[in-house]
């Protein structure tokens, strides 16, 4: 009896070329996992796909109720965007993924892990460090361990009769609930703008001349409800906001991005919800927060992104983080308006029980409870140290 090897495998061109590079170039059993943090593609449509490769046994987990409490929570609360662009979509399903994935390999008591990860992307990092924090199991990774590239692996699969869909010969595409990331092709070339076929969820054409007004409201840091309309969770709310800012041209991201491996790499993302979402957040903080907060939780926002981003999940210090991230959350209460039209998104309102903003002292009109005069003498001590430097820089250059 042949050993077994367990693959996490989204049906795309990577992990079907690994399947058959398994059981051929290693001899084993395959048995495929496929853990839904919403690719939007049917189960079976998936399953159909393992068997014709040949595959002994296929899994399906339904974890997008999981990914969107779990982890894109998490990250709305750190306003997670690694370079202040990427929502970390893919980042932050690839440790949910390859923790389903080692629970079935130790049912199915499997001799090896795999994955179809290249050497040059950032995904290779996530996989290995949660299955090696996890397993002691050998990691293959065909793609990357054969240096495989993109044009290679389509002749592969043409010669092995594997089937590959019109969009994934054009782009190398990964989709959840968080955001969609568009690779390859002519999108390589930085200077090209991405052709509209690129794109699924963000409308690029014949935008609604009006705008879209939309109020997310949020508990603790968290999102509860959009508009009043009762929504069951932070996935009912993504899936809507990913369909509604969407439809009107919101969510598309477009930058040069620092991969982990040390090159720069040029990355396209639809995240309607994350926009919207991340957006919110960030600026109802403002209004509930301290400065002194703001200022240090930007700080750890960023290391935050860049710990998820870097395939860190595991790292202490990220739990750490997410100790004080969920304490600076309990104020941060209320209801933002956001005003999207023709593809921009901006807050235009937002309140809170917790505010900190009072209209009586910030008010420039008549009856303000702030007191003017009392300016004087703090404005005489915030700058005494910096006059005094340079008054006496001025008496030095003087001298010279």
């Amino acid at each position: 009896m042949a050993e077994k090897g367990i693959l996490a495998f989204s049906g795309g061109l990577d992990t079907s070329v690994v399947v058959r590079y398994l059981q051929e170039e290693h001899g084993l059993d395959v048995i495929t996992v496929t853990v839904d943090v919403g690719q939007n593609e049917s189960p079976e449509t998936i399953e159909t796909k393992a068997m014709d490769l040949g595959v002994k046994r296929h899994y399906h987990i339904d974890a997008r109720t999981e990914f969107a409490t779990d982890y894109v929570v998490q990250a709305i609360k750190a306003n997670a965007l690694y370079q202040n662009k990427y929502c970390l979509a893919t980042a932050l399903a690839r440790p949910l993924i390859a923790e389903k994935v080692l629970e079935i390999a130790e049912k199915e008591n499997v001799s090896a892990l795999a994955h179809g990860c290249t050497g040059k992307g950032n995904d290779q990092v996530r996989f290995d460090l949660t299955l090696r924090s996890g397993s002691d199991l050998p990691i293959i990774a065909p793609i990357r361990d054969k240096n495989l590239d993109r044009t290679a692996e389509l002749e592969y699969a043409q010669k092995h009769g594997i089937a590959i869909d019109t969009v994934a010969k054009k782009y190398s595409i990964d989709q959840n609930l968080w955001g969609r990331a568009i690779e390859g092709g002519t999108l390589e070339d930085p200077y090209s703008e991405p052709p509209d076929d690129a794109f699924v969820w963000v409308r690029t054409g014949d935008l609604p001349d009006k705008p879209t007004y939309i109020n997310i409201s949020f508990e603790n840091g968290i999102p509860t409800d959009v508009d009043g309309l009762g929504m069951k969770g932070p996935r009912q709310i993504i899936e809507h906001l990913n369909t509604r800012a969407g439809a009107v041209g919101v969510g598309i991201v477009d930058h040069i991005e620092d991969r982990i491996v040390g090159l720069k790499s040029r990355e396209v993302y639809e995240t309607p919800a994350a926009s919207c979402l991340i957006e919110a957040h960030s600026d109802l903080e403002k209004m509930v927060h301290t400065s002194y907060t703001n200022k240090f939780k930007r700080m750890v926002d960023t290391e935050w992104a860049h710990l998820v981003y870097s395939g860190l999940w595991q790292e202490p210090l990220r739990r750490c983080l997410d100790g004080f991230i969920d304490k600076s959350q309990e104020p941060v209460t209320g209801t933002v308006r956001l005003k999207l039209y023709k593809g921009n998104v901006r807050v235009v309102g937002r309140r809170s029980p917790n505010s900190l903003y009072d209209p009586k002292r910030s008010t420039y009109g008549a009856g303000s409870t702030f007191d003017q005069r009392l300016s004087t003498g703090f404005v005489e001590l915030w700058g005494m140290q910096l006059t005094e430097a340079n008054k006496l820089q001025e008496k030095r250059s003087t001298k010279t």
